[in-house]
Order: structure tokens, then sequence, then C-alpha cells
């Protein structure tokens, strides 16, 4: 499941996402949302709270995240991920260079920090 968070500044899109996430999480709830912050807006920033129930994404939820993030790959100014996935924190420590805009991971304990960090 994907939520939008709504406690979040103008200019910052925000979700959670629980249990697993499929490809009709990101086509309901993620892209709606980006696409609408880009007809508003060249840069984005967004906040990612992968929560501790995660179960994984489906296969479809991994090509859309994909097709998202590449396809506007110029457009993200900053992304904070929060997870408790070593490997996830890990992959973005390693692969963030990829994306033009700022990457960073965070532990779940360090929310507050990456909701500040994507905010300044």
């Amino acid at each position: 499941m994907l939520e939008k968070l709504s406690d979040l500044p103008d200019g910052v899109l925000g979700f959670r996402a629980s249990g697993e996430l499929t490809a009709d999480d990101y086509r309901t709830v993620l892209v709606p949302a980006v696409e609408a912050a880009l007809g508003t807006r060249d840069k984005l920033r967004l906040l990612y709270i992968l929560g501790e129930d995660l179960e994984g994404l489906s296969a479809g939820a991994a090509w859309q995240d994909t097709k998202v993030g590449i396809g506007h790959v110029t457009r993200w100014e900053k992304v904070a991920v929060v997870s408790d996935k070593d490997w996830l924190r890990h992959s973005v420590d390693v692969f963030g260079y990829l994306i033009p805009g700022e990457i960073k991971a965070f532990l779940p304990s360090e929310e507050a920090d990456a909701r500040a960090w994507v905010v300044s």
C-alpha cells in the first residue's frame, strides 16, 4: 500500500509505503501526484518512507518505480529515502550519483532529519 503524506510543505511530495507495493499503488497514488506537481513546478522534492512493515514490491511496482524515477530523472531536486533495510540505504548511497539531484538515505529513527533535509 502507498499513502500520500499531507503534512509536508508545498513543493515536497511524500509517500509512506507499507505491506506489499503493487503497480496499481504507483498508477493510482504516486504517478498522479508526481504528474500534478510537475505541472506547476520544474523540480520536485520527495520524501519516500518505506515502513518497517513493507513486505516487498511486486514486479509491476518495481517497473513503475523505475519508470517514474527515470522518466523524470532531471526533475528530482532532492530525494530522502527512509528505510530500515540496509541493502536499500546502501543502494541509495552507491547509485545516488546517477540522479542529477541530491538523494540521501535515512534510518526510520531519523525520519525527522529526513523531513528537515528534504525541505531545506
